[in-house]
């Protein structure tokens, strides 16, 4: 049985966010904690996108597992609706906070003021710059983004010119993964990256960016996505050329990402593993919120998804 306390912050939580626009789903734990200090919000980039569900549902799972109210706000990829979300938390005096940072520089004034609050912060995904989390629960996108390079280069056959789709400015995923594929180009002279431009990690984006890209650049033969969502719209844009003619690589792991694995249009996706990422931040919360020690950095594990492996992911 919840405290009453703890309900009362759970739905101003709750009722702040969806006033701020945010969609905000509050899950109950069924562990039965009932002391108070078991109030943990998760404020997350989006939910317009399948990894971000399958993050937000591994993390709930997990509260539930514990016995804690999360409370989950979307922040609509608005860095100022983020920000709110984060002031609200602080003033409902949460007791752990997850942040998936629309932006991981703007994210750092509000981020701070928890800190100083006393309130533990978890990061999930990406980093918040020039601040000292509690712990960075994250995929390795540096290796990550060399692990497509080799795969978009071996479909390519060590030659030709690829596009770069670049995720939302500002967050530490993008700028990771991107550095790792530009690492890993250096390993394949013959092949020239001829545009790189945002799409924001979203599929519409992605198709309209790689349409117009496509006709200032007619004979790429890759793309490289920073996520799956983008890969897909790339996907798209090229047609009947998706997979015979321009080789396109994604990153995230997604169910339709493997699916189009399956359908030949897709070489591969850097899989990571949202579900996880989700669950292991809950866990680090209720560590933290117990004034356990808990480890400064998180990594979890990328993995390249082909046809010969895809079945083993689908």
């Amino acid at each position: 049985m919840k405290s009453s306390s703890v309900l009362k912050i759970a739905a101003l939580t709750a009722t702040a966010a969806l006033i701020l626009g945010g969609t905000t789903a509050c899950g109950r734990g069924g562990g039965g904690a009932d002391a108070a200090g078991n109030t943990i919000v998760m404020a997350l980039s989006t939910l317009n996108n399948p990894f971000f569900v399958e993050l937000r549902d591994g993390a709930q799972a997990a509260a539930d597992e514990a016995g804690v109210e999360l409370s989950i706000v979307d922040a609509q990829n608005d860095s100022a609706t983020q920000a709110n979300q984060l002031a609200t938390a602080g003033s409902t005096k949460a007791n752990a906070v997850i942040v998936n940072p629309v932006d991981s520089d703007a994210a750092a004034s509000a981020v701070t003021a928890l800190i100083d609050a006393g309130i533990p912060i978890i990061g999930v995904d990406r980093t918040v710059n020039g601040v000292d989390l509690a712990s960075l629960v994250a995929s390795d996108n540096v290796a990550g983004g060399r692990q497509a390079a080799d795969e978009l280069a071996k479909a390519m056959g060590e030659t030709g010119s690829v596009i770069h789709l670049q995720g939302v400015s500002g967050t530490s995923a993008s700028r990771e993964r991107g550095e790792g594929f530009a690492e890993g180009m250096k390993a394949y002279p013959g092949i020239t990256v001829v545009a790189e431009q945002t799409a924001n990690f979203d599929r519409a984006s992605a198709l309209d960016v790689t349409t117009n890209l496509l006709q200032a650049n007619p004979d790429v033969t890759g793309i490289f996505a920073e996520n799956d969502e983008m890969a897909l719209g790339a996907i798209q844009a090229l047609g009947a050329k998706a997979g015979t003619e321009v080789f396109v690589v994604g990153f995230d792991g997604t169910a339709d990402g493997f699916a189009a694995i399956e359908a030949g249009t897709l070489v591969a996706t850097i899989a990571q593993q949202p579900a996880e990422l989700g669950k292991l931040a809950v866990e680090l919360a209720v560590k933290a919120m117990n004034g356990e020690t808990i480890e400064a950095t998180v990594p979890v594990e990328v993995v390249s998804v082909t046809t010969a492996n895809v079945g083993d992911f689908a």
